[in-house]
């Protein structure tokens, strides 16, 4: 299978070449999510308490997602700036330790999650009516913890090495596998909401079982356990792999806990249509986001390489053009949600009245999203280049220091109602975005510069 040259190859070809493959797979993926929820809703009679049921159950999944790129998002960047700077050795520890490390996490979430299902389930705010829905539906997804990790969380290493059609295979074949599966299980054989579970293990164990054999046969790292003489030696590659990988953990928790918060403060000032203009915002955002995704994890391995390859030169290429295609894509996206709103939200409901609230609460919502390229840009920098530091502390600076007071300050002190919560992301956006670009300027600019007078 074709390698991404990283060292030869020209940096934009390098970066389209690992994001298109990516974008591929994340749009399938997306697409399986979006038809996902459609299926379960129309299971006869009981699709709309069941689709809430899952919904009790996605807190969950994103807990176990989030511990998947704790390991693999973590260590990816250190793997990929010791293969760079040439320590082959060093870059296979760093792999096998993320991999022993992810297996053991996945093993004690699974068992956390199989012992106290009912009991967590019922503190998301699960009835009686919908336990019996969500509780055999989390039984078994929970089953799948270890493929659902490996398959998330070894990806990484996979686009690490230049793979990026493998890496984009390893999504679409669970993407693919769920889309086929789910009617096959819920409607034909008449499994309801459980046979929507195992459509979705089902499908994460294939991803796994191609993740294992690729890394293990074919890739240029072969993938292993660490044997237990190795454990000792690995405690500052594991340490290193959680301290860097903790940005995007947070990242991911916090913005499941914001989103707690805005449908709580939007449930107070505007009622539960507010909180479905919300769910359709948040679709919009997803389906946005994703093209951005793409770039920047396209971009990321190659930033790492380069990095620990001490060839400063190409590091400030990979900036300059994942910046310019961020920009480019975000100002057409940008210029499509503020000039035609009605047609992005119609993606998601048809519904007069709610169209109608949705449009300025998007518009509003949206009003500087451009502005959060700058976060983007400044964040995958970070992480690429193992600024742990300021990786996390950005992280926790837009979501949980600037957009959770503000989602209460805003409608409550201020006055503005729901449109408080909404304006609390553009508000978030001018200053986190602002201040995670310029300190990466000021921080990582004068090091490539001095990096290269000593090249």
């Amino acid at each position: 299978m074709k390698r991404i040259d990283f060292e030869h190859g020209t940096i934009t070809g390098n970066i389209l070449g690992a994001a298109l493959p990516m974008l591929v797979a994340q749009l399938l993926s997306l697409l399986y999510n979006i038809v996902d929820r459609i299926y379960i809703a129309r299971i006869p009679d009981v699709g709309t308490t069941a689709l809430g049921a899952v919904g009790l159950c996605f807190p969950i999944i994103v807990i176990i997602t989030a511990f998947s790129n704790l390991f693999g998002s973590g260590g990816a960047p250190l793997f990929s700036i010791s293969r760079g700077g040439g320590d082959t050795k060093k870059a296979g520890q760093i792999m096998n330790t993320s991999f022993t490390m992810l297996c053991a996490g996945a093993l004690v979430l699974m068992a956390a999650g199989l012992l106290f299902a009912a009991p967590i389930l019922k503190l998301f705010g699960a009835s009686d009516a919908a336990l019996p829905y969500a509780y055999p539906y989390l039984m078994i997804y929970l089953l799948g913890t270890l493929p659902s990790m490996i398959a998330t969380g070894m990806n990484p290493f996979i686009n690490a090495q230049g793979y990026s059609v493998a890496g984009m295979l390893s999504v679409a074949i669970g993407a693919v596998t769920n889309f086929l599966l789910d009617p096959l299980f819920i409607f034909v054989f008449h499994l309801g909401i459980t046979g929507a579970a195992l459509a979705t293990v089902l499908s994460q164990t294939l991803s796994a079982l191609y993740v294992i054999r690729f890394l293990h046969r074919r890739a240029e790292y072969k993938v292993r356990l660490l044997r237990p003489a190795e454990w000792k030696s690995s405690l500052v590659e594991a340490k290193n792999i959680v301290s860097l990988g903790t940005a995007g953990f947070i990242m991911q928790l916090t913005n499941s806990l914001v989103s707690i918060f805005c449908n709580n403060v939007l449930g107070a000032t505007g009622g539960d249509v507010y909180i479905s203009v919300m769910t359709i915002i948040s679709s919009v955002r997803q389906m946005v986001e994703t093209p951005i995704y793409a770039i920047n994890e396209g971009t990321s391995p190659i930033l790492s390489y380069n990095y620990g390859a001490r060839r400063p030169d190409r590091v400030r290429k990979a900036i300059l053009t994942l910046a310019l295609l961020i920009l480019l894509y975000t100002a057409v996206m940008w210029s499509s949600i503020i000039l035609a709103p009605r047609a992005l939200i119609g993606i998601f409901s048809s519904d007069a009245a709610l169209v109608a609230d949705a449009i300025p609460s998007l518009k509003l919502y949206f009003a500087a999203f451009i502005f959060m390229d700058l976060q983007y840009i400044g964040q995958t920098v970070f992480k690429s280049l193992n600024k742990k530091k300021h990786a996390i502390f950005f992280s926790l600076l837009r979501k949980v220091f600037i957009v959770v007071p503000l989602t209460y300050l805003l409608p409550y002190a201020f006055g503005m109602g729901t449109d408080g919560v909404f304006a609390a992301e553009p508000v978030s956006n001018v200053i986190g975005g602002s201040l995670c670009f310029m300190t990466m300027l000021l921080t990582v600019l004068p090091e490539l510069k001095r990096m290269e007078k000593e090249t």
